[in-house]
């Protein structure tokens, strides 16, 4: 992971705190008591596109992915026991939340993407996986009530609105299809196509 300054840290906090599904979800997920859980992916990134681009802050965002890990119950039932607690906890923000156990995911990813995929080791190793550099972060409020952030490539293509493929799992055409997509609705991206990346 590349550390990020405080500066920048905070920076992102306040920015985040315009999507009011975020800032809400943020304050109360801790209520779920997941373990080892994270507020992350498109709608961090997301958020701040919008913001740089003077749209509302939650345009465009399908859902918000808040992720967990529990090596201890790879059920997907116990995953719809945090589902459901979150549908009621989170019901009047309007947002869609996807409640996921990232402890479990090796066990449906191929037959939803093709390809199969080794066990994630951690909550943080599952989010330095994100198709792209910009979308590889998680954010919350840790138990002191502090804004707590993980960003496995930093923030500058964040930031900066650079659309860059983590290859690490994601497959060319999923990239290729998440990047023409996220382009229309954010034209100002700068995306780096895939044979340019490293």
């Amino acid at each position: 992971m590349l550390t990020v300054n405080r500066q920048d840290t905070e920076h992102l906090r306040i920015m985040l705190k315009n999507n009011q599904v975020i800032n809400g979800i943020l304050r109360r997920a801790s209520g779920l008591q997941m373990p080892s859980w994270y507020l992350g992916a498109g709608c961090i990134a997301q958020t701040v596109w919008n913001l740089k681009h003077g749209f509302d802050p939650m345009q465009n965002i399908a859902d918000y992915d808040l992720v967990y890990f529990d090596p201890t119950d790879l059920s997907e039932g116990g995953e719809q026991k945090y589902c459901a607690k979150a549908q009621s906890i989170f019901r009047e923000l309007g947002g869609t939340i996807d409640v996921t156990n990232e402890a479990r995911v090796h066990l449906w990813y191929e037959k939803e993407f093709g390809s199969p995929i080794q066990p994630y080791t951690s909550v943080e190793d599952a989010i330095g996986s994100r198709p792209t550099t910009a979308t590889s972060i998680g954010t919350k409020y840790d138990e002191s009530g502090k804004f707590a952030l993980y960003a496995a490539f930093g923030l500058g293509d964040l930031f900066s609105m650079i659309v860059r493929a983590n290859k690490r799992q994601v497959s060319q055409e999923v990239y290729n299809k998440k990047a023409e997509r996220w382009g229309k609705a954010w034209p100002k991206l700068t995306v780096i196509p895939w044979e340019s990346g490293p």
